[in-house]
C-alpha cells in the first residue's frame, strides 16, 4: 500500500482522505477546514464524530477538529467558536512519501467574513499525518492594512473507550478558569485529571506535554504556539441538551483542545502567527 490522497464526497460534503503506506489515514472536510478522523498506523481511531452532527453545510459539524477562528467559544461579540468552522476551505497543497501525508487547506477574508469582522486575513490548517503522529497546525497572517486581535482553538475531540475510566496527565501545578465556577481561577492540584461530571476548563500558560490514558492505550497530547490547554466534557445533562449528540455521547469523548483564549493574539499588518498541535499513538 502506498500513500495516497483522495477527493470524495461525504453526507453531500466535500472531503479528502490522506493514507500513509504503514496503514494511517485520516479524512478532512473542506466545510470547516475539519479534520473528521484519524487512525494511526496499527491503531483504532482516535477522533470522536458524533453520529448525530449534522453535515448540512452550513451548521459546524460535531466532533473531529474543528477550527475556532476568530472567536474562541463566545469570548467575543462573534458567533460560537467564530466563522471558520462552519466556511468552505479550500486545498492548496497536497503532498505524500513514502512514509506520510500533507494536505494544507486555506480560507481568507471575503465579504461575509468583513460585515461581522472587517479585517483581512489569510488562514492555512495543515494536516500531517505519519505513522503513529498527527501534526495539525494552524497560521493565521494579517493582509490587511492594521492591527487585529483574535482568540483561537483546535477544538480537538479524542474519542475514548469510557471517559470515566480515562486519566489525563500533566496539568499539575497550572492555573485554570472554571466556567462552571463563574470562570474563577483554581490550581490543578491533582497529578490526574478524572472526569466523572461535566468539565469545561481553560488551562493557562501550559509548557509541558500531557498524557491521556484510556484503557490499554496512551495517547501524547503537544502543543506549540498555542499557550492553552482547553478540557470538556458536558456530561449527561448538557449532552442530553445538543441535538446533534447521541444521548451517550458524552461517555465515549473527551475534548483536550489547542488553545490561544485567556489573552488575545495581537497582529499587525504583515505579521503572521502560527500553533501546532501534535497527538502520538502510544
Amino acid at each position: 500500500m502506498s500513500a495516497a490522497i483522495e477527493a470524495f464526497m461525504l453526507h453531500g460534503q466535500p472531503a479528502i482522505a490522506l493514507q500513509c503506506g504503514h496503514g494511517a489515514r485520516a479524512v478532512i472536510s473542506l466545510f470547516g477546514g475539519q479534520l473528521l478522523s484519524w487512525t494511526p498506523a496499527g491503531g483504532e481511531e482516535c477522533l470522536y464524530l458524533s453520529d448525530k452532527a449534522a453535515f448540512d453545510g452550513v451548521n459546524a459539524v460535531r466532533g473531529g477538529v474543528p477550527v475556532c477562528f476568530p472567536q474562541f467559544a463566545g469570548l467575543g461579540k462573534l458567533p460560537q467558536h467564530g466563522f471558520a468552522r462552519t466556511r468552505n476551505w479550500t486545498v492548496t497543497e497536497q503532498r505524500t512519501g513514502k512514509d506520510f501525508a500533507l494536505a494544507t487547506l486555506s480560507l481568507g477574508d471575503d465579504d461575509e467574513t468583513w460585515a461581522i469582522w472587517p479585517h483581512g486575513f489569510s488562514a492555512e490548517i495543515t494536516f500531517v499525518i505519519d505513522g503513529p503522529r498527527l501534526d495539525v497546525e494552524f497560521a493565521v497572517e494579517n493582509t490587511g492594512y492594521g492591527p487585529f486581535a483574535f482568540t483561537a482553538a483546535l477544538h480537538t475531540y479524542l474519542r475514548v473507550r469510557e471517559v470515566e475510566n480515562c486519566r489525563l496527565e500533566g496539568l499539575y501545578g497550572f492555573e485554570y478558569s472554571d466556567k462552571l465556577d463563574q470562570n474563577r481561577i483554581h490550581r490543578e492540584t491533582g497529578d490526574a485529571i478524572i472526569v466523572d461530571a461535566e468539565i469545561d476548563r481553560i488551562y493557562h500558560a501550559v509548557t509541558r506535554p500531557l498524557l491521556l490514558s484510556d484503557g490499554g492505550r496512551s495517547l501524547a497530547i503537544e502543543a506549540e504556539g498555542f499557550p492553552d490547554v482547553v478540557v470538556w466534557n458536558p456530561w449527561e445533562a448538557r449532552c442530553a441538551a445538543l441535538p446533534d449528540m447521541p444521548t451517550l455521547g458524552f461517555r465515549h469523548m473527551l475534548c483536550v483542545e489547542a488553545a490561544a483564549a485567556r489573552g488575545k493574539v495581537q497582529l499587525d499588518a504583515g505579521e503572521t502567527w502560527s500553533g501546532r498541535q501534535t497527538l502520538i499513538a502510544l
